[in-house]
């Protein structure tokens, strides 16, 4: 099965950038498309932005689009995920998710196979 690990969370004030990585333990990474959920306290886990197994096929939330920017290394089996210009309303615990396969849209929780821990992001005003 694919193990993920998430890193680069951490506490930033209102306008700043984090970027936060995604390392997969898996023989062949680009098979997978590759997801970003958030989730803060008391509220439903929600899709974030997600890139297909070539670095095709990006998405994004509405919340996040123009700020966030999701990217991967196939060869190092990493994915990305380039905050900018962050805000309060950021502050959640963010996943790595994956599933094998490639489709133009996989923003549901369900449509992914394995998950990360996640890692912890506060914005601060």
């Amino acid at each position: 099965q694919v193990q993920l690990v998430e890193s680069g969370g951490g506490l930033v004030q209102a306008g700043g950038s984090l970027r936060l990585s995604c390392a997969a333990s898996v023989r062949t990474f680009s098979g997978y498309t590759m997801g970003w959920f958030r989730q803060a306290p008391g509220k439903e886990r929600e899709f974030v932005a997600h890139i297909g197994w070539a670095g095709g096929n990006a998405n994004y939330a509405d919340s996040v689009k123009g700020r966030f920017t999701i990217s991967r290394d196939n060869a190092q089996k990493t994915m990305y995920l380039q905050m900018n210009s962050l805000k309060p309303e950021d502050t959640a615990v963010y996943y790595c998710a994956a599933r094998f396969g490639d489709r133009s849209t996989w923003s549901n929780e369900n449509d992914y196979s394995y998950w990360g821990r996640g890692t912890q992001v506060t914005v601060s005003s």
